[in-house]
């Protein structure tokens, strides 16, 4: 992962992030709640197994969920998808010991907007919290590649038939999705752009909007189909 400057651990109104830790080990589940909550984040809620996690996630609707694979019950991914289906505005974080691809990409198709590997450290993970909240695709290094190659795979595919009339974006849209598609943060795009971090967020958020996607993750998968990561 490219070392960056931390950004604000407060969600937008000045209140801590939300985030609930799901994993079925008590012990690693406790560690990370305790971290997180060390570090000023807002831990409210935590679940050992897949429905719980689906009921729990409902209740206290958190804007980050930091989610295991290997659950019982519902596995994880389906957790990804029912939480995420449910409350479009939730975040998933993946974290897991596996690193296998065929895991990351269906925790990303599931709806996940990161991956990170359980041998992240501390400083890692608490990074990855704060930048996923405020909409970053967050991924361990190496896995980013995969996620935007399987991407442009699924994007060089045949489109489908009767595909419906794109919203027009503006020259500034355009301008920051193009650096989107390219895998750039937040911060890096604002100071590329002279903007601050709430512009960009804006910028994506309406663009989000226009194109009636959900998440960053979506947002890249567009722009590779649009050929718009070829631009810069």
């Amino acid at each position: 992962m490219t070392t960056q400057q931390p950004i604000d651990q407060q969600a937008p109104a000045g209140r801590p992030v939300r985030v609930m830790v799901v994993d079925d080990h008590p012990m690693w589940r406790d560690a990370v709640s305790r971290d997180l909550a060390e570090a000023g984040l807002d831990v409210v809620a935590t679940a050992g197994d897949g429905e719980e996690a689906v009921r729990r996630a409902r209740a206290c609707s958190p804007q980050v969920v930091v989610l295991d694979l290997n659950l019982p019950g519902l596995p994880g991914a389906e957790v990804c998808r029912q939480v995420v289906a449910h409350d479009p505005t939730v975040r998933v974080l993946v974290l897991s010991a596996s690193g296998e691809h065929a895991d990351v990409l269906e925790a990303v198709k599931s709806g996940a907007t990161g991956y990170l590997v359980k041998s992240a450290g501390r400083e890692e993970l608490l990074d990855a919290v704060r930048r996923t909240a405020v909409g970053d695709a967050v991924f361990t290094p190496g896995l980013a590649g995969l996620v935007l190659g399987e991407f442009r795979r699924l994007a060089a595919e045949p489109p489908a038939p009767a595909a419906p009339v794109v919203p027009q974006l503006t020259a500034r849209e355009t301008e920051v999705l193009r650096m989107v598609a390219k895998g750039l943060s937040y911060k890096q795009i604002a100071d590329r752009l002279v903007l601050s971090h709430r512009t960009v967020q804006n910028h994506v958020q309406n663009t989000l909007g226009k194109l009636q996607l959900h998440n960053r993750v979506e947002l890249v998968r567009y722009a590779i189909e649009q050929g718009l990561d070829d631009e810069i």
